[in-house]
Parts: structure tokens; sequence; C-alpha cells
């Protein structure tokens, strides 16, 4: 990482630009204190639909019996009631 001051940097724009898409990270001082930092971007790309389909397709099938045994387990000591307030919306 280099540290170059805002003069440096406005004289020098095109080359300190070059070098931060190439990889390189500055920072810019005014009056001596660091006040920025220039970097690059990461360059993530972004999924199409059908990869994103495709994922999901690979994740693993969830059995919720089994999650609902063990939110059970988990959140038991945390319970109000034994009333299901769900039951009381249904009837």
């Amino acid at each position: 990482m280099q540290t170059i001051s805002q003069r440096e940097f406005r004289n020098n724009s095109a080359a300190v630009m070059n070098a931060v898409e190439s990889g390189e990270t500055y920072r810019i001082t005014r009056n001596g204190v660091e006040v920025a930092e220039l970097r690059p971007l990461s360059r993530k790309r972004r999924l199409s639909a059908d990869e994103l389909v495709a994922r999901h397709r690979r994740l693993p099938k969830v059995d919720y019996g089994q999650l609902g045994g063990e939110a059970d387990r988990f959140f038991a000591e945390d319970r109000v009631g034994d009333d299901d307030p769900w039951e009381r919306r249904r009837g």
C-alpha cells in the first residue's frame, strides 16, 4: 500500500487509477493526515437465474419433522406457555 498526497493524486491521477485497476491500494493524505483509501473494487460475477436454480437443486432436503423437533428442544426453556397461538387462530 502506498501513501500519496492529495496533490500527487491530482497531478498523477491517470497513473494512480491505472495502478489501482491492476490491484494497488493507495492512502491519500491532506496536510499530512490520511483522509482516504483508494482500492480496487471486487469483481464478483453475478449468477444467472439458471445458475441460481441449479444451486438451489443441489441443496440438501429439509426434514421438517426433524427441524420442528430440534426447534422444540432448543427453545423448550424459553416457552411462555403450552398454548399454541396458531391453534387459537385456526379454530
